[in-house]
């Protein structure tokens, strides 16, 4: 391999060496994970492969080299929070590795490794600088590296159960609780003398001198749920390198932010911004986190609120900060893109492709950022200013943060940390609890792989062409996840057929649902999922038995495949009719089928008006009108791109695929142009005609740059058109005019509420402040400082902020305390002279007085306010508070 050692030779001379040993090269998957509910992104090279490891899935071959792109920025695997401040740490990065399935395993896993790392045809590194690690008790590795491979003893370093359980160790791998897992052997660089750190193992093993390069994990035992190790019938190898780590060591430099592919960032970085210093950390979490943005976007995460979407925002936004930082006075992060495209490109063809795309997302985002940063900043600098070193940042400061101007609490809280401030976490949690558990919840997962349903026979889908089907087979039966004889009457479970007329959930259709008959009993199936090459059936045993290796007649419900049919139809149909209304851009974001509705997800920037919704309703309608046959052709993916199929971004398809035509065709430049042409597995009507009809109920938006559309069809949608009818008569009936001019009226209505509603808050302001100058007279000397504590009724929290600002000006060097009552609400605000902030805080008379209460609130030193429901207890908090006043005054 030649000098100097770039990270696209690195990769490459990976690859190619893994090939040269009879793997089979597969490109890296999306960073969305197929069909594998435990994981955010993608975050390791195995994770495309974990089918394969479970023995769900037969890819062909039995040895594969990749280099998958990762990222760990949320859930469980979060990085995030320390890019800029270590020399390794990154939100997205690449592994290499190389995998077994069931082939070779450790005596030529380990010469593999040795080999590449060390022979002058490869990588070359001095020998002298590598250490390894190996589970304690694993001597075949042992003896692998002693005596095959010639490492001396000393330099073969045992790892126990180190993290305080059994297999709990950094050289014992776990999938999860359960699952495969197995011993594992680290190879180490050697860093040299000049650098702090102990070998793994010692005390100072968290220093920078020895960096582990290599993972390689030996799969030989499947973990039960009491924590037994049993072995697996194809013990496999799953290894990992990180590419920035060895392209740190090849190229001569410590950490991996001097790398040829972070200094050409940082310098790109560098000459936007217009600064000269490139050493700078802000660089680094830029150079970093454009890539992981780039990446995601690539493979259709867009900025949102909730799960993905949620993870990528905050990354654009901690760039933006750190830009900010810099001296950035406008959009800027997204001329990053056009600088790792450059770098990346070759390798990773998407970014290419969707470079366009990538950055006009990051520059929205950037925009509605920027329209907030500044003010969002003054605002907390002004809180942090008032704090020292070791402080903490009030909660509710944090929350006003987010909720108003879009700051992630991690976004906050970085910036404090600059400061030596913490934010008071709990605090934040009590004011966004909902808002925090949405955007958290794609990040919390759990699956037991010891209970994943395996069935060697695969299960063959009939169900395109019939509904039911005599002399099946059912070839297991499980209860509790656990194979069993049999399931009796009333007990839920699982059967497995040899043949099925069920359709398993898919492609945004909901798993059939009917009933599996024998000689013995029922089975009521509630739905159909797929486990690997088998369709498994989740229901209750309704009478009788049922028992493994019975003859069974399998029938589907007649209605519900039908009113599933015609939504799944329908969404092809509208999906066309959103691309020809609305431009080609539009893409499937996702979707739900189900026998009551359709919902579609699709990415465009802004709302749909009512009047081209009307049009995407009619062209659907008009298609179904038109009733022409549905067309399906088994055809190989490149003939059907040929064809202009659309197909699903992300989605894996096999060799041969199933095209769906639907809908008139029109022919240009001798081209006949089907109105919807797709990729689908699902079921679907035979003539667009057997829809009926297609009506949306309804079109909104369910993140940045995604909309979602609802719809039903057939007689669901007949029975909505008949109830908004009879809802429309009912209105025209109560205000006593016609149909037509019910919106007027409405209107009408509608307009006289607000004036209303003003003259209402008018007058109670009016009234708040007729009440300032009585209130007055309530004022004590507590400590050698007026105090005015006030219970005041029929105030809610917009009228206490007027009625405070009255006070405040006949008392300014005051503490003010009101508690407003309002329908059984109380409104509670505080305010304290900035001269007496040193001895109390407003902020603390109301946490004070909220954690009487039952309720929550907070702010600022001299200017807070909560909430709290109405309490027994009221009377004797007023009574009490004056005295804990004093006491903190006296303080």
């Amino acid at each position: 391999m030649s000098r100097p050692f770039r990270s696209a030779d690195i990769r490459q001379a990976f690859i190619d060496y893994f090939v040269s040993k009879q793997h089979t090269y597969v490109t890296s998957s999306s960073l969305i994970p197929h069909n594998d509910p435990t994981l955010l992104f993608t975050n390791a090279g195995m994770n495309q492969f974990k089918e394969s490891f479970l023995g769900l899935e037969d890819r062909g071959y039995q040895r594969a080299v990749s280099s998958q792109k990762c990222v760990r920025a949320g859930g469980k695997h979060n990085d995030l929070d320390n890019v800029g401040y270590t020399a390794r740490h990154h939100t997205f990065f690449e592994m290499l590795g190389n995998f077994s399935f069931g082939d070779y395993f450790k005596k030529d896993a380990i010469p593999f490794v040795w080999e590449f790392l060390t022979s002058p045809d490869w990588l070359g590194l001095d020998t002298e600088r590598l250490y390894v690690t190996i589970y304690e008790t694993d001597e075949e590795a042992f003896d692998i590296w002693h005596n095959d491979i010639g490492l001396a003893p000393e330099r073969i370093i045992r790892i126990g159960d180190n993290k305080g359980a059994p297999y709990a160790s950094d050289n014992f791998w776990t999938m999860g609780d359960t699952g495969p897992c197995g011993p594992c052997t680290e190879v180490f660089y050697d860093h040299g003398e000049h650098i702090e750190g102990g070998l793994p193992g010692t005390p100072e093993e968290d220093g920078d001198r020895f960096i582990e390069i290599w993972n390689c994990v030996f799969m030989q035992f499947n973990r039960q749920k009491d924590g037994s190790l049993e072995p697996l019938p194809a013990p496999s190898v799953d290894t990992g390198m990180g590419l920035e780590r060895i392209s740190a060591i090849l190229q001569g430099v410590h950490g991996n932010y001097e790398i040829d592919l972070f200094v050409h960032l940082m310098d790109a970085a560098a000459a936007i911004l217009g600064i000269t210093n490139t050493q700078q950390s802000s660089l680094k979490v830029i150079a970093d986190h454009i890539r992981a943005v780039s990446f995601l976007i690539a493979d259709g995460v867009l900025p949102s609120n909730e799960g993905r979407g949620y993870v990528l925002r905050r990354i654009i936004r901690r760039a933006v900060r750190h830009g900010n930082k810099l001296g950035a006075e406008s959009a800027f992060f997204y001329k990053m893109v056009a600088p790792l495209v450059q770098e990346m490109g070759a390798a990773y063809p998407e970014l290419v492709e969707r470079q366009k795309d990538i950055e006009s997302a990051i520059e929205k985002e950037e925009s509605q950022f920027a329209k907030t940063l500044a003010q969002g900043l003054r605002l907390l600098s002004g809180e942090l200013e008032g704090l020292k070193s070791g402080d903490v940042l009030d909660g509710a400061t944090a929350f006003k943060l987010y909720d108003t101007y879009g700051f992630p609490v991690d976004l906050t809280a970085d910036i404090a940390r600059e400061y030596d401030i913490t934010i008071d976490e709990v605090g934040f949690e009590e004011n966004m609890q909902e808002q925090r558990q949405r955007a958290r919840a794609a990040g919390k997962f759990d699956v037991d792989y010891s209970s994943v349903i395996k069935v060697e026979t695969p299960t063959e889908f009939i169900g395109y062409d019939q509904l039911d089907e005599e002399n099946v087979n059912i070839l297991a039966v499980f209860a509790d996840g656990n194979p069993c004889d049999a399931l009796s009457e009333g007990h839920e479970g699982i059967v497995v057929l040899d043949r099925t007329p069920f359709y398993a959930e898919g492609g945004g259709q909901v798993g059939e649902n009917g009933e599996i008959r024998t000689d013995s009993g029922v089975f009521t199936v509630q739905d159909t999922k797929k486990a690997g090459h088998s369709i498994i059936h989740y229901g209750v045993v309704t009478m009788g038995d049922i028992k493994a290796q019975q003859t069974a007649h399998a029938e589907v419900t007649s209605s519900l495949r039908a009113a599933s049919a015609k939504n799944h139809s329908a969404t092809h149909l509208l999906h066309a009719a959103l691309r020809r209304e609305l431009g080609d851009k539009v893409s499937q974001k996702g979707s739900l089928v189900s026998s009551e509705i359709l919902r579609f997800d699709f990415a465009y920037d802004e709302p749909v008006s009512p009047q081209t919704l009307a049009k995407i309703e009619r062209l659907v309608n008009e298609q179904i009108q038109a009733n022409v046959p549905s067309r399906i052709e088994h055809l190989s993916i490149d003939q059907a791109m040929e064809k202009g199929a659309l197909a699903l971004f992300g989605e894996k398809y096999g060799d041969e695929v199933r095209v769906l035509t639907m809908g008139t065709s029109t022919v240009k430049d001798g081209v006949e142009i089907p109105f919807s042409i797709e990729l689908c597995g699902g079921l679907h009507v035979q003539r667009s005609g057997d829809i009926g009809l297609f009506k949306i109920i309804s079109e909104s938006g369910i993140a940045a740059g995604i909309r979602r559309i609802e719809a039903v069809t057939g007689m669901g949608a007949v029975k909505y058109v008949q109830q908004g009818d009879q809802q429309l008569n009912s209105m025209a009936a109560q205000l006593k005019v016609k149909r037509p001019e019910i919106a007027e009226r409405v209107q009408l209505m509608a307009t006289k509420q607000r004036e209303l509603e003003k003259e209402i808050e008018r007058l109670s302001q009016k009234l708040a402040s007729s009440q300032a100058a009585s209130l007055i007279d309530d004022v004590q000397t507590l400590a050698g400082h007026p105090v005015l504590v006030s219970h005041v009724t029929g105030i809610d929290g917009k009228a206490i902020r007027g009625l405070m600002d009255d006070i405040k000006s006949k008392l300014p060097e005051s503490v003010l305390v009101l508690i407003g009552e309002k329908d059984g609400q109380l409104a509670l605000a505080a305010s304290v002279a900035k001269s007496l902030t040193s001895n109390i805080k407003a902020g603390d008379i109301i946490r004070h007085l909220a954690g009487e209460l039952g309720g929550k609130g907070g702010g600022k030193p001299d200017y807070a306010q909560g909430g709290a429901p109405k309490a027994d207890n009221l009377p004797q908090v007023i009574a009490d508070l004056p005295a804990w006043i004093e006491g903190q005054l006296s303080a």
